[in-house]
């Protein structure tokens, strides 16, 4: 796989809670984290003093943050709204030359800010909330 165009990687959500997806407009940078907790389980028995963990075990979770400009008033009401009304509605992640990522987040931060020389930007924040489905493409 060889490098990747950033504006490719591109958050949309579920506009009507029908599966009508769509792009989160005016994005300029975006970023994807995967979590996964760890359960130790070492004990004076484990081989060497060496830290064991536990397979399978601890809480996985995802975030999602991105800031750009405003350019779609529907999508921009969309993810005001769903912060306001604490909605968990599903979202797609298109990871390029990787896969998607599906599943429900909510909008845990929304931050407005602008100079008077400038545009008015704005940061948003996700967090999973329940299990993620990873399409290949």
């Amino acid at each position: 796989m060889g490098a990747q165009n950033g504006k490719d990687l591109l958050v949309k959500v579920d506009m009507t809670g029908g599966g009508q997806f769509e792009t989160i407009a005016g994005l300029r940078a975006t970023r994807v984290s995967f979590n996964s907790e760890s359960v130790d389980v070492t004990s004076l028995e484990s081989q060497g003093g060496w830290r064991e963990l536990l397979s399978g075990a601890g809480v996985k979770s995802a975030s999602i943050s991105g800031s750009g400009v405003f350019r779609d008033e529907g999508t921009d009401e969309r993810a005001r709204q769903l912060f306001f009304d604490g909605e968990t509605p599903e979202f797609q992640v298109v990871i390029p030359d990787f896969g998607i990522v599906e599943g429900a987040f909510q909008v845990t931060s929304l931050e407005y800010a602008g100079s008077h020389n400038g545009e008015a930007t704005y940061e948003l924040s996700l967090a999973s909330a329940g299990a993620l489905v990873f399409t290949a493409i």
